[in-house]
């Protein structure tokens, strides 16, 4: 089980994008990245082809290692920890500060 997973709220730690939030839009669990919405954004230079006849310079976002994020605790809006319990027989992810239930 990841500790942060598709559609988790993400705040960033550091880097260029340090104190942003966004969406985590999709994991890379063999990587060890994430990939937030609007950030971390980078442009790429594309030629004209069959399936993009402008081409030009798309901007995208690029993956983000996961130690640079950290889930956002709904109740303080601040960075938390994720840990994992058992409750109920089934493995939970919790946040270690406030001890709230993530959905999932």
């Amino acid at each position: 089980m990841a500790k942060i997973k598709k559609g988790d709220t993400v705040v960033i730690l550091s880097g260029k994008d340090k104190g942003r939030e966004g969406q985590v839009v999709k994991s890379l669990p063999k990587d060890g990245k994430v990939v937030v919405s609007g950030v971390n954004m980078i442009s790429r230079h594309t030629k004209p082809s069959q399936a993009d006849p402008e081409g030009g310079v798309k901007r995208r976002e690029a993956p983000i290692h996961v130690s640079n994020v950290a889930i956002k605790d709904p109740k303080t809006g601040k960075a938390a920890r994720v840990g994992f319990e058992v409750r109920d027989g089934k493995k939970v992810r919790v946040l270690k500060g406030s001890g709230e239930v993530l959905n999932g």
